[in-house]
């Protein structure tokens, strides 16, 4: 298809919808790429998940972060060892002038700005409360009462 890539050794790269209901069915795969993952919905990130079943393959989630919510942010904050996570901020980026950050800082505001070019999860403007107050209220040792 137009978003596939056939190398003469025989790999291949394939480039897959972004819809839940169509990507399904794809198997056998050895790296699986979710590119802007923080975000790529849940259900779609959770339907992928199992193309890796059989081969084991690898998953590299890549993006900056979308807030404090979805896949993206759980795993880079409650990713146990089987992840390695790699953070490069824009300042670290020897390709970006710093003149261009000052500028993007002006036109973006600081808060934009620190989650696009340093990695920083925000709350989102409109919350009611910061996502720590809501974790620190959840607890998983207490049970539902039976009725």
């Amino acid at each position: 298809n137009e978003m596939s890539l056939l190398f003469p050794n025989g790999s291949r790269i394939v480039g897959l919808p972004g819809n839940e209901e169509t990507i399904r069915g794809f198997s056998a795969v050895s790296l699986l790429l979710v590119d802007e993952a923080s975000r790529v919905p849940d259900d779609l990130y959770l339907a992928v998940r199992p193309m890796l079943v059989v081969t084991g393959g690898a998953l590299w989630l890549m993006s900056t972060p979308c807030g404090k919510r979805g896949f993206f942010w759980e795993t880079w904050e409650r990713g146990g060892p089987e992840w390695e996570k790699v953070r490069v901020t824009a300042h670290e980026c020897a390709r970006i002038r710093s003149e261009v950050l000052d500028d993007d800082r002006r036109t973006m505001g600081e808060r934009r700005f620190r989650q696009e070019y340093l990695c920083e999860s925000i709350e989102a403007e409109d919350a009611v409360f910061e996502m720590d107050l809501v974790q620190a209220a959840v607890t998983y040792e207490m049970h539902p009462f039976k009725l």
